[in-house]
């Protein structure tokens, strides 16, 4: 079946290079567009997309409004919104990411790179980039938490929290598993459990969680 793709943005032209590049796909189909906030709910409530590429910087509702409506709605359970963003300058995109963004891309991204994020999120693994990801966190973490927080963390084991620290560093899972001595499929396991016990949504909220709660702290940024 095709991935059903929603595009969402003010800029026409942006919009109109998107369905051109993903239209060439076999096996996406862009369901739909929007130029505002408002209109891009209604076209995901309708539509019910599997990914809504979400631009931040929109009228009559941005994009950080119109993510958490989306994620809001339980029956749209199904669908991943990806943050599009001019990366250092959208001061919005953690708070996008903490509602449920299920990632981001910024808008310069290669074609070959938008084509490969949409078919992870469509595959179900949110994170499109962990070690752009926790650069980007990195740089906005001041907007996360003033200061560590491990209540959450309370339930999990002194594995998992090893775990969790390393998905926040932008680890995936062979990584992980290679760091702990573990197959990547147990590492697997071990984030599932992560995501179950802290009600995460996907990977990218357990990045936050792990800034959140003190397990990682913000570096410097390249």
């Amino acid at each position: 079946m095709a991935i059903r793709v929603a595009l969402a943005d003010d800029q026409q032209l942006i919009r109109g290079g998107f369905r051109s590049l993903l239209e060439a796909e076999p096996d996406i189909e862009v369901v739909g567009e929007a130029g505002t906030g408002r209109e891009a709910v209604t076209l995901v409530t309708r539509e019910k997309p599997d990914v809504v590429l979400m631009d931040i910087r929109m009228p009559d509702g941005d994009g950080l409004w119109a993510t958490e409506q989306i994620v809001a709605d339980p029956a749209l359970n199904g669908t991943h919104v990806v943050v599009v963003t001019t990366f250092e300058l959208d001061e919005y995109v953690a708070q996008a990411i903490r509602a449920g963004a299920s990632g981001f891309l910024v808008k310069d991204t290669e074609p070959v790179e938008l084509i490969r994020a949409i078919h992870v999120v469509a595959g179900g693994d949110a994170l499109l980039s962990p070690r752009v990801t926790k650069r980007l966190l990195e740089r906005v973490a001041g907007t996360l938490r003033d200061a560590p927080d491990d209540a959450r963390i309370q339930t999990l084991t002194d594995r998992e929290r090893e775990v969790l620290t390393l998905v926040g560093q932008g680890l995936n899972n062979e990584e992980i598993g290679t760091s702990l001595y573990l197959s990547p499929l147990t590492a697997k396991t071990h984030v599932s459990r992560i995501m179950s016990k802290l009600l995460a949504r996907d990977r990218v909220q357990l990045v936050v969680v792990a800034y959140e709660s003190g397990l990682v702290s913000p570096g410097r940024p390249e």
